[in-house]
């Protein structure tokens, strides 16, 4: 197996295929067995043919939304950021209410690209969605991006503060970044715990997964899959 095989293991779950496990790829059935009649399997870790909804996940900082916006705008579906449809002005929320509406309207369509983990709306979300995109990177990569981060939206914040009398809202922005450090510490073990349990429950078998272990991984698969 090569690094990038180790790298991009893709599951393909349910009544669509069979399970492909560490990169294993399933037996293709012949196209002659009468014995069943099921639809194409789908194989996301070479080419999206076939996948009209798909969920990008991930810890935070790992670039889920940057991966989704551009794996939209390749294939020419909708981009549905679950972050967008949760905070409003100044990193303001909006009420779980209204996070289910909006949630619910975003992904009525029948293809798009969205990201995010949020609990509250992934009984909405994985049962529409019919593949999964895992970003599964070290926990390194994670704190590297959400000290990038941090420092690009300092810099704008000063800025905007010489702009309105040194009223930059810095406090707040650090508190944020301090924020983001220990959700991606916190969900490091327990997206690898929780999520192979998930994808193995029987009402998420419809789901195809790949899980993409380093940026190198996601920009290989990104060069590929999308134009398979």
């Amino acid at each position: 197996m090569t690094r990038q095989e180790d790298e991009a293991q893709s599951t393909t779950q349910g009544g669509i295929g069979q399970n492909a496990i560490d990169g294993e790829t399933p037996t293709a059935r012949h196209l002659d067995d009468k014995s069943t009649m099921m639809p194409t399997q789908r194989d996301p870790a070479n080419t999206l043919r076939g996948c009209q909804r798909i969920l990008i996940l991930g810890r935070t900082g790992s670039g889920k939304t940057t991966l989704a916006r551009e794996l939209a705008a390749a294939i020419g579906v909708p981009h549905v950021e679950l972050d967008a449809l949760y905070f409003g002005p100044d990193f303001s929320t909006v009420p779980l209410s209204l996070l289910r509406e909006r949630t619910s309207a975003a992904i009525a369509g029948d293809r798009w690209v969205t990201d995010g983990n949020k609990s509250a709306v992934r009984d909405l979300v994985w049962p529409r969605a019919d593949t999964v995109i895992w970003l599964d990177y070290p926990l390194v990569v994670s704190l590297w991006r959400l000290g990038r981060r941090a420092l690009w939206r300092t810099t704008v914040l000063k800025a905007q503060g010489a702009e309105r009398d040194g009223k930059a809202g810095l406090p707040r922005q650090f508190l944020l970044a301090a924020k983001g450090v220990l959700t991606a510490l916190r969900s490091h073990k327990g997206q690898r715990r929780e999520y192979p349990r998930m994808f193995a429950k029987q009402e998420n078998q419809h789901l195809a997964v790949v899980r993409l272990r380093s940026p190198r991984a996601t920009r290989d698969w990104s060069a590929r899959a999308p134009r398979g």
